[in-house]
């Protein structure tokens, strides 16, 4: 047996002797897998070398292409420029040889206005020296035409004057009255007519208030009632309402008195429903002024509200509908205002229809058009200018404001609404019956009348007719022409609306005649 020396000695060598075949078998290994490495990578260079000479190749043809094609625009463009070139130049010429010729044809003008001017010139002292003769001349014939008229230039300039504008006047008055003529027999017909339609068509009844009431009473012994204790209860009565409460002779009546329509009618309630109730005494009487208050000032709305109703006028402000219905207790020479506003708008309404204008406009705008006699009292002014001013500060239009306003010609009127609205409210205010008047204002307006119209010079004589509504003028017919007539009239018309108040119209009407007589004996 071996030591166990010797066989680890050997087992060593084996083990070293296996170890270095392997080393040398995986070198071998490695460098035959090194080897074809290096083929495939020189395989690849190869490839690759080869493609990018095919696409340099590709790229050179392409450039060479894109190079042809920009070569041969850009002398497409140059031929073209070219071309305009070639135009632009010869329209150049063109003009400079019209050009050119302007010059040759202002140069030749220039010559002739030289020469024109050279004559001119000579012209023009020519024509000083005979303008030196002439005022010279003149000067000689008007001496002369002095002498012989016995007058100077300027009084004989003076007479002419006066006697062109007699002259201008005389054909003015003639073409005025052509002229109104002519309007007339177009429009005269058709005003008639729409006018006539609407009073025709339109009936109101009007009640006639005066500044009393009378409350009737159950018997004589309610007076000493009423008066109270020393007075006291009539005194309470007078103090709450403001209305003036007479007793006197008159059997089983008491009479209230003043001015305010409405106190008065809250005056009358309250004695009314004291006397039915029994109870009257100072706080009884306190108490039910204030209940019949209230009450007024709804009945007052419901009448305005009514008032709406009945003419198809919607959509008014309530402080207006509340103003509308106070109107009922107003009055304007006898006649009832709502009443009146109400028969306006009928009136309105109607000629608008006929006319073609707008209806439900202008009704409304008639409807209120008295509105501020509700508040006259109260703000100072005339009662159209304060009405124009509260319809449109509660939100109505500029042209219903506008015919409020000028309902009495105190604002221009700037629509025909507004002329409609005028013309209705004199319709209904002149026609018969509608107003009545005291004795006295009536015969004072007449006798105003007459007097205006005798003052003017050529007035023969004067008469004031129809109430008061039309004036008949007869004149000298030799101090006054036909044409001078006409003037005559119109201002007469003129005189007597800037002097004179009257409700309605009042027609001027001028008579000349002329009258040739002689004896058969």
């Amino acid at each position: 047996m071996f030591s166990d020396p010797l066989i680890f000695a050997w087992i060593g060598a084996g083990f070293v002797a296996g170890l270095v075949v392997a080393v040398v078998g995986a070198s071998l290994f490695g460098r035959s897998l090194l080897g074809k490495a290096r083929r495939d990578a020189a395989q690849t260079i190869s490839d690759a070398e080869r493609e990018a000479a095919s696409i340099i190749k590709e790229a050179n043809t392409t450039i060479k292409e894109q190079r042809i094609q920009l070569r041969e625009e850009a002398e497409r463009e140059a031929r073209e420029f070219r071309k305009e070139l070639v135009a632009l130049e010869k329209r150049i010429l063109a003009k400079e040889e019209t050009v050119d010729k302007r010059v040759e044809t202002i140069e030749r003008k220039a010559g002739e206005l030289t020469a024109k001017e050279r004559d001119l010139g000579v012209r023009e002292a020519t024509l000083g020296k005979e303008k030196e003769k002439l005022t010279h001349v003149i000067a000689e014939q008007t001496q002369k035409l002095e002498y012989i008229s016995g007058m100077s230039a300027d009084e004989a300039r003076k007479e002419l004057f006066q006697q062109l504008e007699t002259e201008v006047r005389r054909d003015t008055a003639v073409r005025l009255k052509r002229i109104e003529e002519e309007l007339v027999e177009n429009a005269d017909k058709k005003a008639k007519w729409v006018i006539a339609q609407a009073i025709q068509r339109c009936a109101a009844d009007h009640v006639a208030e005066t500044t009393v009431s009378v409350v009737p009473l159950p018997n004589d012994e309610m007076k000493g009632r009423i008066i109270g204790r020393e007075g006291r209860n009539i005194r309470a009565l007078e103090s709450a309402t403001g209305i003036n409460i007479i007793i006197d002779d008159t059997p089983e009546a008491v009479i209230l008195s003043g001015f305010d329509p409405v106190r008065r009618e809250i005056a009358r309630i309250t004695l009314e429903r004291l006397i039915t109730d029994g109870r009257i005494h100072p706080a009884r009487i306190e108490e039910v002024v204030e209940k019949v208050k209230e009450e007024m000032a709804k009945t007052i709305k419901e009448m305005g509200e009514q008032a709406c109703l009945e003419v198809d006028v919607h959509g008014l402000h309530p402080e207006i509908i509340k103003l509308l219905g106070r109107l009922s207790y107003r009055t304007s020479y006898g006649q009832n205002v709502l009443k009146h506003s109400m028969e306006v708008c009928h009136l309105a309404g109607i000629m608008a229809s006929e006319l073609g204008l707008n209806v439900p406009e202008t009704k409304r705008a008639a409807l209120i058009h008295d509105i501020g006699k509700s508040i006259s009292h109260e703000v100072e002014g005339s009662h159209a200018v304060i009405g124009h001013d509260f319809v449109k500060k509660y939100g109505e239009s500029e042209s219903i404001a506008n015919a409020v306003g000028a309902h009495h010609n105190e604002m221009e009127q700037k629509t025909v609404m507004a002329v409609l609205v005028q013309a209705a409210d004199a319709l209904s205010a002149a026609r018969p019956g509608a107003r009545r008047e005291t004795v006295e204002t009536y015969i004072k307006r007449l006798e105003q009348l007459e007097e205006i119209a005798d003052a003017f010079p050529g007035v023969e004589k004067s008469y004031a007719l129809q109430a008061g509504r039309e004036i008949r003028i007869a004149v000298q017919p030799d101090r006054i022409t036909d044409a001078e007539a006409m003037q005559l009239a119109r201002d007469v018309a003129r005189k007597v609306e800037a002097e004179m108040t009257y409700p309605g119209q009042i027609r001027v009407t001028v008579i000349r005649e002329t009258r040739a007589s002689e004896l058969a004996k």
